[in-house]
């Protein structure tokens, strides 16, 4: 098995921050179902505290010793979570987009997590630091309610990753995950479902625990047989066949 290896050095350093909340964020965390548990004075405080940072593609977001320390919130951009391996390569174990939720985890057991958050593309994130999310969302029961939901979505998470990366096959691991991102970020249109992310090849290989030439090879394939489509926004549209072979294997 061989990971995707990063191209281009990574680092760690934010370009900006500041404490002052756009307005829009402010929207957008009223909608996400976590902050919206939330009073309103304890939503007030939240948008008080709350630091907004920024990171270039490929800039270090969150190292596995800075896990305990903070939430975040994606404002905007992509990031992926991978585990780093001896030679360079990484494993992505998942990718964030805007409105999700990365890092409560650690917050609740005070203990790191073995993964960093890398930015895909320019990246914007609200960071809540451990002292607020404990006083803020720890004594709220609807707050807890959420957290429970996120950890669900998480342990569903991991165990997908661990059941692709026992398949025997560099086909049937890519196949799986390219269904699950169809689940997670799918939009349906009459010829099949767009996977509304726009993925490498690389990015694609350290998801499926492949070599991206292999993933180039497979991708190829599958649009030869008219399964799927690049499209001209880097893509993936999965067509009606890809689908039906999925509920076959």
């Amino acid at each position: 098995m061989c990971l995707a290896t990063d191209e281009g050095a990574v680092s760690s350093s934010a370009t900006a921050h500041s404490t002052t909340q756009d307005p829009a964020h402010t929207r957008m965390l009223q909608a996400i179902p976590l902050f919206s548990s939330l009073d309103p004075a304890k939503f007030g405080e939240l948008i008080n505290r709350i630091v907004t940072k920024r990171f270039h593609k490929n800039q270090v977001v969150l190292l596995e010793e800075e896990t305990a320390s903070f939430i975040y919130v994606v404002y905007s951009g992509k990031v992926r979570v991978v585990n780093q391996g001896f030679a360079g390569g990484e494993q992505i174990l998942a990718i964030h987009k805007r409105g999700d939720i990365f890092g409560e985890i650690a917050l609740l057991d005070a203990k790191t997590v073995p993964a960093t958050v890398i930015a895909m593309e320019e990246v914007e994130v609200g960071l809540i630091s451990r002292e607020t999310f404990q006083k803020l969302f720890l004594t709220t029961e609807k707050a807890l309610l959420q957290l429970i939901a996120i950890l669900c979505q998480r342990l569903r998470e991991t165990q997908l990753i661990m059941k692709v990366s026992a398949l025997p096959d560099a086909e049937l691991r890519l196949r799986s995950i390219l269904n699950h991102l169809s689940l997670l970020h799918g939009v349906r249109d009459d010829r099949g479902l767009v996977i509304a992310l726009r993925l490498t090849h690389k990015e694609l290989a350290g998801y499926a625990s492949v070599c991206r030439e292999t993933v180039t090879r497979l991708l190829q394939r599958m649009t030869v047989a008219g399964e799927l489509e690049m499209l001209d926004n880097h893509t993936i549209l999965l067509k009606r066949s890809f689908i039906e072979k999925q509920k076959l294997l």
